[in-house]
């Protein structure tokens, strides 16, 4: 799937070629690294790479780590700490130094945002005070999901209806990268593409304990658990294919895992399930932008499931979703070769099913023109063993690779192109007012699913948006005990004036039972700022990609124009907003004029009378990217 980051993730962006950099003998030529490795993705309009623009707003020391650890380390082999350094001095016209600190923000000008002054050498993390121990509250949110169901329904949110339209920020935390956080009580944990894993204070943002060599854009699993001494233990998926547990009190290792996949573009970008006594993870990959590369032989990555034992991080099965020997296609001019069948990265979070001794997971596209029976699938594993109770896939040949079209030269693209129609949110597992159950997803193309969870028996399907590669469900949708909620992100078709009246970027409610459409809320046409137009009128994207927050009474969903809104879930009014980019932010951690931006990944948590979420570069289209995120938490008058 194309459009992960993610993330973290955020984003998966990729280089165009894999061959060792050309410069000149002696120091490296950063152009000239560029030209040779970066420039086809990222001066070349692919909506899913920051552009040129928005990588010179970024830190040397965060593009170095990305190139380093992060998630462009597989497109940087051959790559020297020099030549990153290089790079990384030519895209920012600044010392690279892979020791400095985060990413600062490029400063807005002109009259649409206020002036601000320009940051200087990092500060300290702004330690807490004291620590006090994890307490469980009444409205803890500990997985990206919510429950094992990943329903993303706050029963007990701390605040009601009526509070929300009183949000106000209340603080602020500028990280590179970070996705949505988990809470218990008073802690909230973050991870970030920086590198560094938060533990913070959820009502005032100080830093508890900060672990820094941990590169991830997913959601950290928070669990009681006797295998910690505190008595917390909170799991993480890092991009280079290891999982860690650590103790949620201090930040100390239990345990790591071995790397659960070998292949040099994988990367694990879903947060990690426990069920029982063992921790699922999904398991995906950036071959199919590794493929724009004409000396890359395609493709041989297949997604996968493997489960974990939770007291050591011990693999326990691994399960690929794609079946068959790999087969050679072809063979390329100035060699290497096509092979398959591949693909079916497993995006998402998995979903769990105790009462059947189930996981229900979502896989993505194809990369080859060899037919297969696993990717653009919703499946079935049992938990105990990792075979399939059963598989149903929904979308038939949907081989993609990217950077194909009339001037390709990779020699890798499928024939005929698929739509790039994968699956990228957590399935819901939902209770019917009867007591039967049934499994939705969301797909890439707009359609919703309905399963039977025994069977894999198709139910119902709905078409609810247009659908492309950035379109249709992107990141997750949320239910209660009435509606399933599918937000619309069609970014796509927004752009292009020939598809604008196509698109249905919004969000939608669903009954469970047959798929009929209940309500529609179609995103406004809201003014923005984002940041990296530096003044200039911004082109606001009103794709709303990101995942759900659900709350008796609301619906909290974000958007690509930075506008976040809670809706009323029995009619879909807008009940409260706010533009993230309207102003500027003062950040707990020292960032002086943090400007917010698009909203576009897991969407918000809520939790303890607050709600939280993510401003500005942490999802996969990178529309509204300032090249550093903010964390930002509201709360009743913002206090």
């Amino acid at each position: 799937m194309s459009i992960r980051s993610w993330l973290f993730g955020a984003a998966f962006a990729a280089a165009s070629a894999l061959s060792v950099a050309a410069h000149a003998q002696g120091a490296p030529d950063g152009a000239a690294v560029y030209e040779t490795r970066c420039k086809a993705c990222h001066d070349g309009g692919n909506p899913r790479a920051p552009s040129r623009a928005d990588l010179a707003q970024r830190a040397p020391a965060d593009i170095v780590t990305a190139l380093t650890s992060g998630i462009m380390q597989p497109m940087a082999q051959g790559l020297s700490g020099a030549d990153k350094q290089a790079v990384a001095k030519f895209l920012t016209s600044a010392p690279a130094d892979a020791s400095a600190a985060a990413a600062r923000p490029a400063r807005p000008t002109g009259a649409e945002m206020p002036q601000v002054a320009v940051q200087g050498p990092s500060a300290p993390d702004p330690m807490c005070a004291t620590n006090p121990p994890i307490v469980a509250g009444s409205s803890d949110w500990t997985k990206m999901g919510f429950d094992d169901a990943s329903t993303r329904f706050q029963r007990h949110p701390g605040l009601t209806a009526a509070d929300v339209p009183k949000l106000k920020v209340k603080w602020a935390f500028s990280m590179t990268g970070g996705g949505q956080p988990a809470v218990v009580g008073d802690w909230l944990w973050v991870t970030n593409r920086s590198g560094k894993f938060y533990a913070l204070d959820a009502k005032t943002g100080c830093v508890h304990w900060s672990v820094n060599d941990l590169v991830s854009r997913t959601t950290p699993m928070i669990i009681k658990s006797a295998i910690s001494p505190s008595g917390w233990a909170t799991f993480v998926s890092q991009s280079d294919r290891i999982v860690r547990a650590f103790d949620a009190q201090t930040g100390k290792q239990l345990w790591k895992s071995e790397q659960l996949e070998t292949h040099p573009v994988s990367v694990l970008t879903g947060t990690p399930m426990v069920a029982g006594d063992r921790l699922i993870v999904p398991i995906s990959s950036i071959e199919e932008a590794a493929a724009m590369s004409k000396s890359y032989s395609c493709c041989t990555f297949r997604g996968s499931v493997a489960a974990l034992d939770l007291k050591t991080g011990k693999l326990l099965w691994k399960t690929p979703m794609i079946d068959g020997p790999m087969k050679t296609i072809k063979e390329k001019d100035g060699g290497g070769k096509v092979q398959g069948p591949a693909g079916a990265a497993v995006w998402a979070a998995p979903t769990v099913d105790l009462k059947r001794g189930l996981v229900y997971a979502v896989t993505g596209d194809s990369y080859t023109d060899i037919d297969e029976n696993g990717s653009d699938s919703i499946v079935a594993l049992d938990l105990k063993t990792g075979k399939y109770r059963w598989r149903r896939q929904v979308t038939e040949k949907d081989n993609f690779v990217m950077g194909c079209g009339p001037t390709s030269a990779s020699g890798n693209c499928p024939t005929p192109l698929g739509p790039d129609y994968d699956f990228g949110a957590a399935p819901v597992l939902f209770t019917l007012k009867n007591g039967k159950q049934v499994v939705m997803a969301g797909q890439k193309s707009g359609i919703m699913y309905g399963l039977n969870p025994d069977t894999g028996a198709l139910l119902w399907k709905t078409i609810v948006g247009a659908g492309s590669a950035l379109g249709g469900v992107e990141w997750g949708i949320g239910a209660d005990d009435t509606y399933v909620y599918v937000p619309i992100s069609d970014l796509a078709l927004l752009f292009s004036p020939l598809t604008q009246s196509k698109a249905k970027a919004g969000i939608y409610a669903l009954d469970p039972a047959t798929g009929a459409i209940a309500w529609s809320a179609p995103a406004p046409n809201a003014p923005c700022v984002y940041a990296s137009d530096k003044g200039k009128p911004s082109r606001c994207a009103r794709a709303q990609p990101a995942a759900p927050a659900v709350m008796p009474g609301l619906v909290f969903e974000g958007g690509m124009d930075g506008w976040f809104r809670a809706y009323d879930s029995k009619t879909g009014k807008i009940v409260w907003e706010d533009s993230t980019t309207a102003r500027t932010y003062d950040t707990v951690n020292g960032i002086k004029g943090q400007p917010g931006g698009g909203i576009d990944g897991m969407g918000a948590t809520i939790a303890g009378g607050m709600v939280f979420i993510t401003s500005g570069n942490n999802g996969a289209a990178r529309v509204g990217s300032n090249g550093v995120n903010v964390l930002l938490a509201y709360s009743v008058d913002g206090k």
